[in-house]
């Protein structure tokens, strides 16, 4: 297809050699639109669209995915070490897998119990935090009385609930169908890790012999990169985030703060989530310093503060910072889009993924600039 400007004598450039662009000008502008490039726009329009909307429908299988997507990222580096020792991959993996699975155990044995009693008292507990703060006791007694929290938050519930032995039959229903759900989710990642690490060289070699031969190097270089900046983002987010979950237990068994076991838990996983999960942990933490008192309270938040101040200046540029090269703006709108788009795992997936396609096009830069200094010298 092909657009042609019309001329007129007051827009005609004039033609000779005296003419500024030396007798060539014809006073018109041609665009030519290929029909192949009106289908090429086309078909990437609705492969993102469909990729999206597959996203939307498989959430929870994505969900999955991910999660152990990110655990063989994890292990992947401890299985090449034993790689580079001797050992063949199977083997490899075999032996990180099960070292994995006992560190595990002993960490569940070790905190399991006390959080389990917690938890239980945590329960417990809950009429009576929930009656104080009804009557505007407590120290968080002034969120009745100053923002009627309870009154809102009734009247945003009433209605979804039934009533009678009908409501508490669905309840239970509810709970044992979230338990199991929770242990054949966790059963699908173990071994979702187990055959990603033990499978994944060989899918690699297979999508790149996918490739055409003189876009090979490319590719492989893209993998590299999309790898380092993956692997390096995983395996430092999760360790800060073990550590941050670490230091708030200390800090609320210092400062008095009850159910510090299950709430520090809560904190190392929502730490997973760059910049919004500290600002969300240094919330609850602080709000529950203040059933104790305004001082554990003060205290709490300093510490917490302190910390994080401390880790997002060293730790986390020092574990990732290096592997995903980001800008503080460029990460803040991936978690912004990630959060929009698929909630929780949206944010928490965000980082990497625009790592990886930080990765991609600096490699596609790279590979125009080499063609065009390739044509210049030919």
């Amino acid at each position: 297809m092909t657009l042609h400007e019309p001329t007129s004598p007051d827009t005609e450039r004039p033609r000779g050699p005296g003419a500024p662009d030396g007798g060539a000008a014809h006073g018109r502008v041609v665009v030519v639109v290929h029909p192949r490039s009106i289908l090429i726009a086309l078909g990437v329009v609705l492969v993102v669209v469909a990729a999206v909307e597959f996203m939307l429908l498989a959430q929870a299988g994505l969900t999955l995915v991910m999660v152990a997507l990110f655990l063989a990222l994890a292990l992947n580096p401890a299985v090449e070490r034993a790689q580079r020792r001797g050992l063949r991959r199977a083997p490899a993996v075999g032996a990180v897998y099960v070292v994995a699975l006992v560190i595990l155990a002993l960490l569940g044995a070790v905190f399991i119990p006390p959080l389990v009693d917690q938890i239980s008292k945590l329960i417990d507990a809950l009429p009576n935090l929930v009656d104080d703060l009804t009557k505007g006791h407590g120290p968080l007694g002034f969120l009745e009385r100053k923002y009627q929290v309870v009154e809102r938050v009734r009247s945003a519930t009433v209605g979804q609930s039934a009533n009678g032995l009908l409501g508490q039959a669905g309840s239970a229903l509810t709970a044992v169908e979230g338990v199991a759900t929770t242990v054949f989710g966790s059963i699908i990642i173990a071994f979702l890790t187990f055959f990603m690490l033990l499978e994944g060289p060989e899918w690699r070699r297979r999508c790149t012999e996918l490739i055409p031969e003189r876009n090979r190097g490319v590719a492989e270089r893209i993998g590299a990169g999309v790898y380092r900046s993956v692997g390096g983002f995983v395996t430092g987010n999760l360790m800060a985030s073990l550590l941050a979950g670490v230091v708030a237990t200390i800090i609320m068994l210092v400062t008095g703060v009850p159910y510090a076991v299950p709430i520090g838990l809560f904190v190392a996983i929502i730490e997973l989530v760059p910049y919004l999960g500290p600002l969300v942990a240094t919330i609850v933490v602080t709000a529950m310093a203040l059933t104790v008192g305004v001082t554990s309270a003060l205290l709490a938040l300093g510490l917490l503060l302190a910390y994080h101040v401390v880790e997002g200046h060293t730790l986390r540029p020092i574990l990732y910072g290096r592997a995903v090269k980001l800008s503080p703006l460029a990460i803040l709108v991936a978690i912004v889009l990630g959060t929009e788009i698929a909630g929780i795992l949206g944010a928490l997936i965000a980082i990497p993924v625009a790592g990886s396609i930080q990765v991609i096009i600096g490699e596609l830069i790279r590979a125009r600039d080499e063609r065009r200094r390739s044509a210049l010298m030919g």
